[in-house]
């Protein structure tokens, strides 16, 4: 088997409380990992030996450490993955920060991990020092920019294209598990069913018509596949983005427009995984002086403070303090253009705390 396939770590969707409409539950469950529309995604590379896996050398009972660094050849790949993306003109943009506190998107390139990405928002959930995405073999290999392009898929919030259940696609199961069982991958059945064999809810999928020229969509060699029968002998997507994908990301992520006295004017999302009594903080750099709305929307009781940056000290400018009572919160402020002012963001309950971002309009 030559395809080597990006695997998806397990992360179960929350469980809301009771109370909800049913049309609600489905569009929490199709947009939970969605960014704000105008995000800025900004990814940061390991670049150090100090950050690192300690693995197992098999049949030495020994370890050693594997370097999450990439070389810039690599990193250059990705790069150039990441324009082509943007320059689709989405409402999300893309900036390489040189501080990992920056980064909502940490990239590593571990050799023997393989390759993969958090999905979305899912990237907020890792700490400051763990990976949100790693490439694990050779980029400038011919074919392999494909692997880059589909891990910022995942980073975007798309899911595999071959788990669609508008697919139709009908497998080999004991093939499948007997060929990912072997080199490269050595996956358990477990980790199979999960990437491959599992269908996704129709409200995860990307799209309501499966697309096997897809970024998101696997490879697979002759024998996996049964049905649809033109599939038997292979399925072999180009590696490259078809227009499904495009449309994808421009229906969830619009083109921005100029900011008028109602339109958003988006900075970043807040991090998802907020529990009761935890905080989250924000930079703004307004693009223009006006009284600027900040507000938070999502399912909690949450609390908005605003700070003006002065002398390099944060100074309150203005809040909705209310003990915990606040819902949807939202407060107005005079930002001036050229200096920085922080949003800190409070969430006091809520049982859908994956839906809290905030926003400036």
């Amino acid at each position: 088997m030559t395809a080597r396939y990006c695997s998806l770590a397990q992360t179960p969707a929350p469980a809301p409380a009771p109370g909800p409409a049913a049309e609600r539950l489905s569009a929490l469950a199709s947009g939970r990992r969605m960014w704000v529309n105008g995000t800025v995604l900004h990814y940061w590379f390991f670049d150090g030996d100090s950050d690192a896996s300690v693995i197992p050398v098999p049949g030495t009972g020994m370890t050693r450490r594997v370097s999450w660094a990439g070389a810039e050849e690599q990193r250059d790949v990705v790069r150039s993955c990441f324009r082509e993306w943007q320059d689709l003109g989405t409402g999300i943009s893309f900036a390489e920060v040189d501080d990992r506190s920056e980064a909502e998107l940490r990239i590593g390139f571990q050799l023997g991990d393989g390759s993969w990405s958090a999905v979305g928002r899912d990237a907020l959930l890792a700490g400051r020092h763990e990976r949100t995405m790693n490439l694990g073999w050779d980029l400038t290999a011919p074919g392999e920019r494909g692997t880059a392009l589909h891990q910022i898929g995942h980073a975007l919030g798309m899911l595999h294209e071959h788990q669609s259940p508008f697919a139709g696609l009908h497998f080999d199961d004991e093939a499948v598990y007997a060929e990912l069982a072997g080199p490269p991958h050595h996956w358990s059945r477990e980790k199979t069913h999960y990437n491959i064999l599992r269908k996704l809810d129709p409200d995860e999928a990307n799209g309501s018509v499966w697309d096997p020229q897809s970024i998101m969509e696997f490879p697979f060699s002759s024998g996996l596949v049964l049905e649809p029968e033109q599939y038997r002998a292979g399925l072999n997507p180009p590696g490259t983005l078809s227009a499904a994908d495009k449309e994808f990301v421009l229906r969830w992520y619009p083109p921005a427009h100029p900011a008028g006295p109602s339109e958003l004017v988006p900075f970043r999302s807040a991090p998802l995984g907020l529990g009761p009594g935890e905080q989250a903080d924000f930079v703004i750099d307004p693009p223009e002086t006006r009284t600027y709305t900040l507000g938070t929307f999502g399912d909690g009781d949450t609390v908005v403070v605003a700070f003006e940056e002065r002398d390099g000290e944060p100074r309150y400018l203005a809040g909705q303090d209310d003990g915990g009572t606040a819902r949807n919160a939202t407060i107005s402020a005079r930002l001036v253009k050229g200096r920085r002012y922080h949003v800190r963001v409070r969430l006091y309950s809520a049982w859908g705390s994956g839906e809290t971002a905030v926003m400036c309009w």
